[in-house]
């Protein structure tokens, strides 16, 4: 018996410890980014343009490229991440050769590096698709859409996060009860009118889930932009699709491995790692306050 309760004290303690370090590293982490970073966030730094080399001046440019990479993103994501979603819970049949070569191309999709993603996007996006249109719309003497952009870099990125929505919102397709689609098609409505009224009203926190899962990837991401649409620096916001932009994370590599003076930026890495973390939380916090509202709606009218 004293043996039995010090394997489980021992177990419990183990366990616990794991727990802790994990718990402590997130302290760590975010307790250096932080103290770092803190005190060099000001208005100005918010709301300016990068000045003399980088060493100096603010990052709206970049929290603007990013917040806007992210909507895009969101945009071609989530829907068809979700339409994917419905076809394989709610039509394809898991014995069709069909539905097994889709899953294995989003468990594919799922496992491949992100850098791969960025290679994928330049070649098929840019080269591709961009000077297919350069080719139909100017007749080739115009170089718009040809080149790396916010578009192409949107979509990549929305293809990088194509499985997790598509796995959130199986999830949730799933957990819809047997019992609601049966009443739904015993009084008479169709397949499409079932999925409509029935399994995407109460599938919509899953898919919220997605979203939130595939913002917090996109928004940290760097490697699927470099060749598709970020920009070292621009004087300039972007105002059409077809222009390139700064992006947060892309920033901070820059700062910390192209900077002729790493040193001096060393409190502006900081300070834009806060942000970027501050945004996406931001992003986040939003999803899952809608969430929570649709799930209070819900619950007061059922």
């Amino acid at each position: 018996m004293k043996t039995k309760k010090i394997y489980d004290l021992s177990v419990k303690s183990i366990t616990a410890l794991a727990a802790f370090l994990i718990l402590l590293m997130v302290i760590v982490i975010m307790g250096n980014i932080i103290l770092g970073g803190w005190s060099h966030i000001t208005w100005e730094f918010l709301t300016t343009a990068p000045e003399e080399g980088m060493t100096k001046g603010g990052i709206f440019p970049a929290i603007f490229g990013t917040f806007l990479l992210v909507i895009i993103m969101s945009i071609f994501g989530i829907p068809i991440g979700t339409i994917s979603a419905i076809y394989l819970t709610e039509y394809a049949k898991q014995e069709s050769f069909t539905y097994k070569v889709i899953r294995f191309s989003v468990n594919t999709l799922a496992g491949i590096p992100a850098i791969v993603f960025g290679l994928f996007g330049l070649g098929f996006f840019v080269q591709f698709v961009g000077r297919g249109l350069d080719n139909v719309l100017y007749g080739g003497e115009m170089l718009r859409w040809g080149q790396p952009n916010i578009l192409w870099a949107s979509l990549t990125m929305a293809l990088l996060t194509l499985p997790v929505v598509i796995v959130s919102v199986e999830e949730a397709i799933r957990a819809v009860p047997r019992e609601l689609r049966e009443a739904s098609f015993a009084l008479g409505a169709t397949k499409w009118q079932t999925i409509r009224k029935v399994i995407i009203p109460n599938s919509i926190t899953g898919i919220l889930t997605g979203g939130i899962l595939a913002v917090s990837r996109g928004a940290g991401e760097v490697a699927p932009i470099l060749f598709t649409g970020a920009a070292y620096f621009l004087p300039y916001l972007p105002t059409s699709l077809s222009d390139q932009f700064m992006e947060l994370g892309y920033h901070i590599y820059i700062m910390s491995t192209q900077s002729p003076d790493v040193e001096a930026t060393r409190p502006i890495q900081y300070a834009t790692t806060l942000v970027l973390l501050i945004l996406t939380f931001a992003l986040n916090f939003s999803a899952i306050f809608l969430r929570y509202r649709l799930r209070k709606t819900k619950a007061k009218f059922s």
